[in-house]
């Protein structure tokens, strides 16, 4: 059981880690533009625009794909200043050859404001992970970052801990039971030295 805890403590830590090396590679190599994992892009959602689709604290996985291929009623993720907005494609123009993208949030009562160009997309909307968000937040505090690793760590050190103690108890009672085993056979050859000398009295 405790080596099946640690295996799956392992496989969790592993993924998160090879996931987080490559993003953070990513916006090593590439500062200006949002990292991915192999096109993969997650985002934290903080509004509620795209209730009852998409709510505050869900994390929106988004895809890079070609703006070619998105068409009206896609969700996207975008660049609208500083920020990555997530909302639907409601109409698509095409204005002398230029393609340009008008959205909304479906919990918004109008359209967004101004259009949407193909490179302000950072990807098409994929799923989401309820809640994660409010998690990926955390984990961005140095709080979050300390406790993500240092609680997999500590349980895995308590494990090892409670193994070596149960080791050291199953030595102990080997050991304890090999001395009664030795007293025992002590005795019965003490028992048997006595009976052979009163044989010979006899």
């Amino acid at each position: 059981m405790k080596k099946a805890i640690s295996i799956i403590i392992i496989v969790i830590l592993l993924p998160i880690l090879f996931v987080n090396s490559v993003i953070i590679i990513n916006s090593i190599m590439n500062p200006d533009k949002i990292p991915s994992f192999f096109g993969w892009k997650p985002f934290i959602v903080l509004s509620g625009s795209m209730e009852s689709e998409i709510f505050p604290g869900d994390l929106a996985i988004v895809k890079d794909v070609g703006t070619k291929e998105l068409k009206v009623n896609d969700v996207i993720a975008f660049r609208s200043e500083d920020i990555v907005v997530t909302h639907r494609i409601v109409e698509i123009k095409n204005e002398n050859g230029a393609i340009k993208y008008k959205t909304k949030g479906d919990n918004n009562n109008s359209q967004d404001v101004g259009d949407v160009l193909p490179e302000q997309v950072e990807g098409l909307y994929k799923f989401k992970i309820s809640k994660m968000g409010n998690l990926a937040m955390f984990m961005q505090t140095p709080t979050g970052i300390i406790s993500c690793l240092s609680i997999p760590l500590l349980l895995l050190v308590l494990l090892h801990m409670k193994e070596i103690k149960e080791d050291r108890k199953y030595i102990n009672e080997k050991v304890n039971k090999q001395k009664q085993m030795e007293k025992e056979i002590e005795e019965l050859k003490k028992k048997n030295e006595e009976l052979q000398k009163e044989k010979a009295i006899k």
